[in-house]
């Protein structure tokens, strides 16, 4: 058993350079992406990453809020798997929190480009596995 959640999964979450996300698509199937890691979190029940507001994945957020997030440590091949829901957020102070320098690369227009959302995922639970064993979680 994890003796501290909290640490044990932010640790292993803010070592990764890729986190996958997961949404579901008009079929009902779901669809996974790898991802830069998020920009922002808030412990292990809130992360923030960016998108464009016309993808797909923002789409079908849009659409079907439930998501799915996965990091994984190759080195120690150990991972853990949170389960909730997505945001597509567009209002201008988030938008601004999230910016970092070089993001004009990918959205031309500045914090104020149309094509430039942040993406919220409010984790409820979880599933972290090491060392051959699997443990279930809730987030508070």
């Amino acid at each position: 058993m994890m003796r501290n959640p909290k640490q044990t999964i932010g640790s292993l979450i803010d070592k990764q350079k890729t986190a996958f996300i997961s949404s579901i698509d008009g079929d009902g199937y779901p669809n996974t992406k790898a991802m830069l890691p998020p920009r922002e979190r808030e412990g292990i029940r809130a992360f923030y990453f960016t998108t464009n507001t016309s993808s797909m994945r923002a789409a079908q957020y849009r659409n079907n809020p439930k998501a799915c997030l996965y990091f994984c440590d190759k080195r120690f091949f150990r991972g853990v798997m949170l389960r909730g829901e997505m945001e597509v957020l567009e209002d201008r102070g988030t938008k601004e929190r999230i910016w970092r320098d070089g993001d004009t690369l990918y959205y031309a227009g500045g914090v104020n480009d149309p094509d430039y959302c942040v993406l919220k995922f409010t984790a409820y639970s979880g599933r972290y596995y090491s060392n051959f064993h699997s443990e279930d979680f809730q987030i508070q």
